[in-house]
């Protein structure tokens, strides 16, 4: 019995909290390590079962009361030690040393609630007992407020103390700490992603699921992590996406039953598809954000360029059109490289991507009203027509007629000569023409090849589309420059309101054999009207001027004459409205501002590759040739003598212009006499006048010029040349614009010894010297010579713009000092008012 008394009851130990089994959570990772790592769980099966047993069933014999009583027990006690912790007050840490233990945290001594409450009970008490007055409600309230307002000023002193302990050596540690962390932490991403991208690479199949995980740091609030992350994807995209699109299984297809390795694959191109659509997605969303514009474009470029057959093309394709027109440079010769690549290498995707991109841009530029940069259609000109499928076309047109007929004439005569047991005959037939017909298809699929037929679709599509955009750009020149007179607000030489013209003239004149003949006339039309400057033909051409330029009425004649050249079997149009318009563009033309390698164009293409002129248009054109070789540069004048040259060897009746007669040229024609203010051509009377302009051009500045007017006032009546000149005005511009830079006229010596003829004889000694031979001279005085010429003029610069910046400064000195002079003026006159209305 005394044993029994003497045994205590030790209760278990306490229990962590249970937790349900809906909120444990195991992943597919610990399940599969657990099942291949088996053995690492034998440890369980050597655990000692008895003595676990013992422990937990030592309370077992004990009676219910006593456990109850003890479990009561232990809670109280937990209650005890809850109240004391939260009824300890914190002693000023300069009244008491805190204590500090092993782990570095400091504690400092406490008070409990109870004694202020009890001190003040015994004085209470006291008072009570030594007969002191008792204090009244009031009174004690007031005490009490004074207790409460103590206890916040030693709260906030506390505070304070605890602000002052932190020294700024502990906050500079904090940073360091935070720098330190940070930067581990970028180079943790950085292996991270290398690691995940390499094992990609190497096997793509079993590592799959990564690209969640590098999509996931891609998303990361690091810039320059987000930025490492969508490239990486970049590069493991555009290494493991197949060569094929992929299609995405039905249900039906799920139900039935197949292979492992049609699991395995199915599985790999689901994960792969929706990776690529999230990465898609995240690239879109990046490239709204200015900071991340650069990257994401970049990346939407590459992937479009590298494989632009695979799935989510539409959405890549209108991000690249959306930005095709941006006014960042970058991003818009990013995005025109990319359909430009996509047009010349339409074996990558078959020809879709194609015509997906035009429609695209043809929407894109109706949307915004034809203001975009001419970039945008300049990359039409990129796409290339097979002319040959037509006519394959008309040929298996033809073929077939020819086919039918021989078929109808076999069947008429096979008719008769049929019994009526020929039925599995038939059958046969039938059999084989549909083993054909599969065999065929079947052939078609696996061919990577597109079909004759689809390709002619998808040309046509595109020729549609690509027209389409043009005439609604000459359409929208037309309105535009017919109604509104505000447009050209720009400078002369700035395209104004329609700065997708010469694009879209540029594109007219190269796909001009593709047009249709029904669009033929009105295409005219509009060419017409646009030449002349206006949208009504009879506006005057001072007016015109404001809203095109030079450049763009001389392509338009040019496109004029180029379609009406590739279409001469079914066009008859009289294009005597171009040739006017040349006649008076040529007086507006200004080389600084006006590309004078479209007006050598435009000269070659109408004057000299053409017909046969007439006699009066010819020598009208030559007067005003010569004119204007007057009154512009070399290369300029250069062109425009050797059409002259041209006009003169086709034209002998024009030649008459070289006789020096009293009262003009040999034939005048029915007009007497010459009118240079004439728009028309055939009305100048140019063959009245006499080419007097060759005289002053033959002692023109530059050599080239003044032997080819030389040369061309030498020609007779008489003389009948059959070969004409081989350099075309095109070349003869480019060679002198070229060698503009580089030349230095002659001439000044000349000028000197004109001057002295009537001087003495020792001026003209003095002016004529021999030249030193190449031997004589010292290589070390010319380069001292020349250092110290470009010396001087390095000087001379530096004057320039000093000077420049003196007078700025003065001006803005200028501008302050009225700025003054007014502001006085101003409070002068409020005091007045001021004062007035006291």
């Amino acid at each position: 019995m005394g044993r029994k008394k003497s045994e205590k009851i030790i209760l278990p130990p306490e229990l962590p909290p249970e937790i349900p089994d809906d909120e444990v959570e195991v992943s597919d990772e610990d399940l599969q390590f657990v099942q291949h790592n088996r053995q690492y769980a034998l440890g369980f099966s050597r655990l000692d079962t008895q003595s676990i047993t013992k422990h937990v069933t030592r309370v077992a014999d004990a009676k219910e009361d006593a456990l109850e009583a003890l479990y009561e027990k232990r809670l109280k006690k937990k209650a005890l030690q809850k109240e004391k912790e939260e009824s300890g007050v914190q002693i000023d840490p300069v009244d008491a040393l805190p204590v500090k233990t092993l782990d570095g945290k400091l504690y400092y001594r406490t008070l409990t609630k109870t004694s202020t409450l009890s001190e003040l009970g015994d004085e209470e008490a006291g008072s009570t007992d030594k007969g002191i007055v008792r204090l009244t409600k009031p009174e004690r309230r007031a005490k009490l407020k004074k207790q409460r307002k103590e206890a916040k000023k030693l709260g906030k002193e506390l505070e304070k103390v605890e602000e002052v302990q932190q020294t700024p050596q502990a906050a500079v540690l904090a940073e360091v700490k935070e720098d330190l962390t940070a930067e581990e932490a970028f180079e943790s991403k950085k292996q991270k992603l290398a690691e995940l991208g390499m094992a990609l690479l190497a096997n793509p199949e079993p590592n799959i699921k990564s690209l969640k995980e590098m999509l996931q740091i891609s998303k990361d609030n690091d810039h320059a992590i987000a930025k490492l992350g969508v490239l990486s994807m970049l590069a493991v995209f555009k290494d493991i996406i197949p060569g094929y699109r992929i299609r995405l299984p039905t249900e039906k297809e799920l139900e039935m039953k197949v292979s492992k390795d049609v699991k395995k694959m199915r599985f790999y191109e689901s994960t792969l598809l929706s990776a690529y659509k999230a990465y898609l997605q995240w690239l879109i969303m990046l490239e709204k954000k200015p900071s991340f514009q650069h990257v994401a474009v970049r990346c939407i470029c590459t992937l479009l360029d590298a494989v632009p057959h695979f799935n989510f093309q539409e959405s890549l394709l209108g991000v690249i059109v959306r930005n095709i027109g941006s006014s960042d440079d970058v991003i818009r010769k990013l995005c025109c490289a990319t359909a430009k690549s996509l047009f010349t290498n339409e074996g990558k995707h078959g020809g879709e991507a194609t015509v997906l991109t035009v429609r695209m841009i043809a929407d894109h530029v109706k949307a915004h009203n034809c203001q975009l940069h001419p970039d945008s259609i300049e990359v039409f000109l990129s796409l290339s027509f097979d002319e040959d499928l037509r006519r394959q076309e008309k040929a298996a047109k033809e073929d077939n007629r020819v086919k039918n007929k021989k078929n109808k004439k076999r069947k008429n005569l096979e008719e008769p000569s049929q019994m009526p047991g020929s039925d599995k005959k038939k059958s046969r037939k039938e059999l084989m023409t549909k083993m054909r017909e599969e065999v065929a298809a079947d052939y078609k699929a696996a061919s990577f090849t597109p079909d004759v037929t689809e390709r002619r679709v998808m040309q046509t599509q595109t020729l549609s589309a690509v027209f389409e955009t043009y005439f609604r750009i000459l359409k929208h020149t037309m309105q535009s420059t017919a109604s509104q007179e505000e447009i050209a607000n720009s400078d002369s030489g700035a395209s104004g309101s329609h700065p997708l013209l010469s694009p879209c003239l540029k594109g007219l004149g190269k796909f001009s054999h593709l047009i249709d003949l029904d669009f033929m006339g009105d295409l005219m039309i509009y060419l017409r009207k646009l030449a002349s400057g206006s949208g009504n033909s009879g506006n005057c051409s001072q007016k015109n001027s404001k809203y095109l330029t030079v450049s763009e009425r001389l392509q338009c004649c040019i496109i004029a004459f180029r379609v009406m050249r590739s279409n001469l079997d079914a066009l008859n149009v009289d294009l005597h409205e171009f040739f006017v318009q040349l006649y008076n563009i040529m007086l507006e033309y200004s080389p600084g501002r006006d590309r004078g390698e479209v007006l050598a164009e435009a000269l070659k293409l109408m004057l000299c590759e053409d017909r046969q002129h007439d006699m009066q248009k010819a020598a009208g054109f030559v007067k005003r040739l010569a004119t204007f070789s007057l009154c512009f540069g070399s290369a300029e004048s250069m062109a425009a003598l050797v059409t002259l040259k041209h006009l003169l060897q086709k034209n002998i009746k024009c030649r008459n212009l070289l006789e020096n007669d009293a009262g003009g040229g040999s034939v005048s024609g029915i007009i007497a006499k010459f009118q240079p203010y004439a728009s028309d051509p055939n009305l100048s009377g140019a063959l009245a006048s006499v080419l007097w302009e060759l005289n002053l051009l033959s002692k023109h500045y530059h050599p080239t010029v003044s032997t080819m007017a030389s040369n061309i006032s030498s020609m007779s009546s008489a003389q009948n040349q059959v070969h004409l000149s081989i350099v075309s005005p095109q070349q003869a511009f480019m060679d002198l614009s070229l060698e503009r830079e580089s030349f230095k006229p002659h001439n000044e010596s000349m000028k000197l010894n004109n001057k002295r003829k009537k001087g003495s004889g020792s001026s003209k000694s003095a002016s004529i010297e021999p030249i030193p031979d190449a031997s004589s001279i010292d290589e070390d005085e010319v380069r001292k010579k020349l250092s110290t010429h470009f010396n001087l003029l390095r000087d001379i610069k530096e004057n320039e713009r000093l000077r420049s910046e003196l007078d700025r400064t003065t001006l803005y000195l200028q501008l302050y000092e009225q700025h003054k002079k007014q502001k006085k003026k101003g409070k002068a006159k409020t005091k007045r008012s001021k004062v007035l209305t006291a």
